[in-house]
């Protein structure tokens, strides 16, 4: 399950774990202009611990998903 909300300078997805028997806490993706954030709370130390992507690595995250094995670079605007 996930929510989807639109604030004023970020767009703000909280990925919520179904229950499970091992069920891990929330992670809110924070969509903005320049970079995205990850957060998600870390229950020993009861702190929210934070991954800032720039847009290239998001896109390459998202590109690897697809992939299988191995080592790539994706060309960027080159023909």
């Amino acid at each position: 399950m996930f929510t989807i909300e639109h604030e004023f300078d970020a767009t703000v997805i909280t990925l919520v774990d179904e229950p499970a028997s091992h069920r891990q806490e929330d992670v809110t993706v924070n969509a903005f202009e320049d970079c995205v954030t990850l957060e998600q709370l870390d229950p020993q130390t009861d702190r929210v611990v934070t991954i800032t992507l720039s847009p290239v690595q998001l896109s390459d995250l998202a590109a690897a998903l697809d992939l299988p094995e191995g080592a790539y670079k994706i060309r960027r605007g080159a023909p």
